[in-house]
Parts: structure tokens; C-alpha cells; sequence
């Protein structure tokens, strides 16, 4: 088996690897680091997040910079000030037995001043965020002349996030670079427009398939109608009661809210969004860290470079809209060779979605049926049980009391102390259970789904139809009726989640669809006129965010 020392690394950092415990190199690591140590190549590696990147690039980069020389000779650039300071820490712990070696980590939402004093002390290695980064080299408070290698660290989030203009003009300011090597979870079109530009035939290291995901994932689905999200959301939870882990959700308004009413019942948990300052963030994130907190709340932008050892569970509220997103998503639990779990809840028109993840992510996915009430009661007690097993009551500080209790329980029969605990900790807990209801919504036939994408829409639509009133029709010719809803993007939405919603409430296809137009405060939908009459009724006067929904036939109000 390949050690660190046959890597070719030299012996200050094997005796570093050492100290840590690392004992043998993870596959990315035993692929990237030979290449790397010639100091003359580019390199593209491909492996999914928590596959020890880090180390592939920080190890190599720690012995390729001149200890001796005090200017920056390598530049670290990633996604997120979380990862930002991440990558920093390790460096440091792979620098142990290198005294001379400085990095420095220089994000937004700290001083730019004190970064800029930290600078100018003298370091080899920088490690940056790209907006920060070009706010220094803009100020001249940076020199990237003698820079002689480029690494960008999930390349493919800056890309999401919007970074590539940020990034090329970076690779452009560092015109000395004897190197650039590129680390990223998937190979999107934009990576290799990217390494074509501005990489001289990088070597290419995979680990596992492009766009795979992590075979330590357990994907699960569950289907439930639109109103029961939520509720399918606690009944997930609470049927893990050792679950430490990020649920994900499309808008920060989903986020805020659901946090909110979680914390309300008695969660553990807190929002992560970008509506949150710099210090808001750092304060949630050192709770979910001390697992102060249980459960994260996050967006996709709020949670991007986020690396958390130990998650249990990743849950999405709503699956994204984007493979490569799942495959993020995802790769926030089983890391490190642990396995996780990622659970999604799902409306039943979503199967599709699933099966097309399934195909390109690689991995099964395992359908399961959302826990009953007495199932959850049931795991709550398995664990409450085994909880009390395992306290420690060696700690002599209880010896003084053991008399009085003694006296205190002597009529009383095991069975009835036991019941007594139980009805202390459970009491609210069974109650609220007790009348559960099935929250899993059936699978329907191939044959019903095939005759449905065949008309386009629900069987129940030609029923409505000939019932609904008459629509103009002003968007696609006499098809199509244009539907107006008090709801716009300043109540949270953008398009793919306010279509997700409209289709989730009226449990109909987004093929009866046409043009949707939205406003900060209301939005116009053109739908089959079929299909018009099976929306209103399903919309209309509904509940949102606590106010009612208006939804009617957008010509019928000139």
C-alpha cells in the first residue's frame, strides 16, 4: 500500500502526515501529488468534496514554495470565506516542522486593514476568496508578479456562483505562474472552457466518475402532497433522533421561515442565508460546528465551501433544479470515508427528476415510506432507552443522595418509576403523535402517469374543463387561458420554485404551462385553458405566508 513518504514528499511533511494520524494517501491524493511535485504542470482533479483535496494540493504547494523568501509564491483560491479559512488550518497543520512557512487566508466581511498588515509581514502562500482578492491587487496591496502557482479550490462553485470573469481576470494578474491546477467535484462546460484558456495540456486526475456521487450515500426519497412538506419535514426528523445535519431549501425566505418554526417546537436548529451579516454567519456556523445546534437551515449560495465533519443526514426540502446541485448537496455528509444519508422529499410528479438523477449521479435510489406516527414514538423510545443505558453514573458526587432516593421510591415498583420517566420525557411527545396521519402519497401505475404525459395534464383536468368558465386566452392563440396570482418574487419566489409551487398546489404538470411573467409583487401565468379551471379552484383563497391567495382569470379583471 502507497505510503506519503513514496509519494515523494519530503521528510518535514511525512513527519507532519504522521503526527496527524494519516497513515496511508487517499486515492485523489495518491494521483495528484506526483504530478504536482514536478512544480512544472497544470493539472485538472476531479473528485467529490471530502475526498481529502486539501491535502493533494497543500502538501505539494508546502514543498515547492521557498521557505526562505518572505513574498507570495502561491495563491490558494476558493469559493467561500468558510472554506477560505478551512483550507488555511490545514496548511497549518502540514506546516508543523516548517517554522519559516507563513499562509495567510484574506476573505470579505473581516478588515481589509488587518489583512493588508498581514501581508506585509511577509508570507508564501495566500489564500483568498476572488472578491477580496481583486479588491487587494485593485488597492496594490498584493503582488502577484512572483507568483508561481495557481490553485482553484471547487472550481465549479465559483463558476455557480458567478466568479468566472473574477477568476480570469486573477489567472490574467498573475502572469508568472509557472503552474495552475484546478480541483473540482464535476467537469460543467464552463471548467473546460476555463482550463482550454488559460492551462497548457493539463494532466486530468479522476477519482470515481465525473458527476458521480458518493458511493457512502444512502439516497432515499419520500412522496408526500404539497401541504405536507413541512410535516413530512419533522417526521424525518424526529425519526432520527441522533440526526446532525443541513436541510436545504431554494429561497432564504423557505429557509428563515422553516427555521422559525421548527425553533418554535423545540428544534435545534438555525437558518444559513444571505441575508445574514458576516458575524450572523460566523455565530451560526460555530453553533453547528459545537453541534450546539443539531440541524443547519441553508440555501445553496449560503451553504457553498461549507465543510462540517461528522453530518449524519442531508435532507432536501425540495430537490434542486440542477444535477450538479444534488451532487453538492449530497457530498455535505459521508465524507472522509463515513457514510451518510441524503434524504428528499419529493411531490409524486417529481419521480422523473429522481430517475434522471439517479441515471447521471450513478447510485441508486431507494424509496421509503414516510415513518407513521407510532413508528416515530417507537425510535424515540429506542433511543431514549439506550441514552439511559449509557449515562455515566460512576461519579461518586451522586453517593450522598442514593439514601434519600432509596427512601423516597421505597413503595414504589420498578414498573411504575419506569413509567413515570417515560411519561416525563414523552408525554407531549406521544400526544402529539397519537392521531398521526399517513403522510405518503402512492406512486401512481406506469400506465396512468404514460396516458397523463401523453394528454399533458391530470385526469381530473377534463372533468374541470368542461365545468370551467370560458378564457380569451391572450398569450399562445385561443389554448391557452393567462391566469393572474397576487404573489410575486418580494414574497421569496423565483421562477423554478414559484412554478414548483403553483404545480405542487394544483397537482398538475408543468406541461400545461406556457409563459409566466413575474413582477416584485404579483405574477401572469399562461395555462392550458383545460387546465385553468383546476389551478383557480386549487389557489384561490389559499394561505400564504399567513395572507390569502388571489388567483383569477387575468381578462376577466380589465
Amino acid at each position: 500500500m502507497m505510503t506519503f513518504e513514496g509519494l515523494g514528499l519530503d521528510e518535514k511533511l511525512v513527519q507532519a502526515t504522521d503526527a496527524l494520524g494519516f497513515t496511508n494517501p487517499t486515492p485523489i491524493q495518491e494521483k495528484a501529488i506526483p504530478v504536482l511535485l514536478s512544480g512544472t504542470k497544470d493539472l485538472v482533479g476531479l473528485a467529490q468534496t471530502g475526498t481529502g483535496k486539501t491535502a493533494a494540493f497543500g502538501l505539494p504547494l508546502l514543498q515547492l514554495v521557498n521557505e526562505k523568501e518572505r513574498f507570495p509564491q502561491a495563491l490558494i483560491v476558493c469559493p467561500t470565506r468558510e472554506l477560505c479559512l478551512q483550507i488555511v488550518n490545514e496548511i497549518e497543520l502540514f506546516k508543523k516542522f516548517m517554522p519559516g512557512m507563513h499562509v495567510v487566508a484574506v476573505y470579505g466581511g473581516a478588515s481589509i486593514g488587518a489583512q493588508i498588515r498581514d501581508l506585509k509581514r511577509g508570507v508564501q502562500i495566500v489564500v483568498a476568496t476572488p472578491g477580496r482578492l481583486i479588491d487587494l491587487i485593485e488597492r496594490k496591496a498584493i503582488n502577484l508578479e512572483q507568483i508561481k502557482y495557481v490553485v482553484l479550490d471547487e472550481a465549479d462553485e465559483m463558476l455557480n456562483m458567478g466568479f468566472q470573469d473574477d477568476i480570469e481576470f486573477i489567472l490574467q494578474n498573475t502572469p508568472n505562474r509557472q503552474s495552475t491546477w484546478l480541483f473540482s467535484a464535476t467537469m460543467p462546460p464552463e471548467i473546460r472552457r476555463v482550463s482550454k484558456k488559460y492551462m497548457q495540456q493539463p494532466v486530468e486526475v479522476t477519482v470515481g466518475k465525473v458527476n458521480t456521487a458518493n458511493k457512502n450515500i444512502d439516497h432515499q426519497y419520500y412522496i408526500t402532497s404539497a401541504q405536507h412538506r413541512y410535516e413530512t419535514l419533522k417526521r424525518l426528523i424526529d425519526f432520527n433522533p441522533g440526526i446532525y445535519g443541513i436541510i436545504f431549501t431554494r429561497t432564504k425566505a423557505d429557509a428563515q421561515n422553516i427555521a422559525e418554526k421548527l425553533t418554535r417546537e423545540g428544534y435545534d436548529i438555525d437558518a444559513l442565508h444571505g441575508d445574514l451579516t458576516q458575524q450572523q454567519r460566523d455565530k451560526v456556523m460555530g453553533e453547528f460546528r459545537e453541534k450546539t445546534l443539531q440541524l443547519l437551515i441553508a440555501t445553496d449560495v449560503a451553504a457553498r465551501g461549507i465543510d462540517v465533519q461528522g453530518i449524519t443526514h442531508v435532507i432536501n426540502y425540495e430537490l434542486p433544479d440542477d444535477v450538479e446541485v444534488y451532487t453538492h448537496r449530497s457530498g455535505r455528509t459521508g465524507r472522509a470515508g463515513n457514510t451518510g444519508i441524503c434524504m428528499s422529499i419529493i411531490h409524486s410528479r417529481e419521480i422523473g427528476k429522481i430517475r434522471q438523477i439517479e441515471r447521471i449521479v450513478q447510485v441508486p435510489f431507494h424509496k421509503l415510506e414516510i415513518p407513521g406516527g407510532k413508528d416515530v414514538c417507537r425510535k424515540q423510545f429506542y433511543h431514549f432507552m439506550d441514552n439511559l443505558l449509557q449515562l455515566d453514573i460512576d461519579d461518586s458526587s451522586y453517593e450522598p443522595y442514593i439514601p434519600m432516593l432509596e427512601e423516597k421510591f421505597a413503595d414504589v415498583s420498578k414498573e411504575e418509576i419506569l413509567k413515570r420517566l417515560a411519561a416525563q420525557e414523552f408525554k407531549r411527545f406521544l400526544k402529539y403523535y397519537e392521531n398521526a396521519e399517513d403522510l405518503n402519497v402512492r406512486e401512481r401505475t406506469r400506465e396512468v402517469r404514460g396516458r397523463e404525459e401523453r394528454s399533458g395534464y391530470d385526469r381530473r383536468d377534463r372533468k374541470d374543463s368542461g365545468r370551467s368558465r370560458e378564457y380569451s386566452g391572450n398569450g399562445r392563440g385561443g389554448d391557452y387561458a393567462r391566469l393572474f396570482v397576487n404573489l410575486g418574487t418580494k414574497d421569496g419566489f423565483y421562477k423554478a420554485s414559484f412554478l414548483q409551487f403553483i404545480l405542487d398546489m394544483s397537482d398538475l404538470r408543468k406541461e400545461v404551462l406556457g409563459r409566466v411573467d413575474m413582477k416584485e409583487m404579483n405574477s401572469w401565468i399562461e395555462i392550458d385553458k383545460r387546465a385553468a379551471g383546476q389551478m383557480i379552484r386549487a389557489i384561490d383563497g389559499k394561505k400564504y405566508k399567513g395572507r390569502s391567495i388571489r388567483m383569477n382569470d387575468a381578462d376577466s379583471r380589465r
